[in-house]
């Protein structure tokens, strides 16, 4: 499911029209986002855990050459999906 999906979904069930639920969709992502920025999780009860992982330096190597690089420490988002989504999966 894409965004403009998901706004029409979000749409039918609220009684939004499909750009106001996109206005919801587009809030919602930034402030998860604005949150990993300042390295905060977003917990969201029943479907899961937006947090951040850090990933230390370790070696790789070039596919191409063969050669060993160094891959730097860096951080990613991680999601841990809550007991209803995992409920709902199942």
């Amino acid at each position: 499911m894409r965004k403009p999906e998901l706004a029409a979904a979000v749409a039918d069930k609220t009684g939004l029209t499909r750009e106001k639920a996109s206005e919801v969709i587009t809030a919602f992502t930034d402030q998860i986002s604005a949150a990993a920025s300042r390295g905060e999780d977003t917990t969201l009860i029943g479907f899961g855990t937006f947090s951040i992982r850090t990933r230390d330096a370790r070696d790789g190597r070039n596919p191409q050459t063969g050669a060993t690089i160094r891959i730097p420490a860096s951080k990613t988002v991680g999601f841990k999906a809550g007991k209803g989504l995992k409920d709902a999966v199942s």
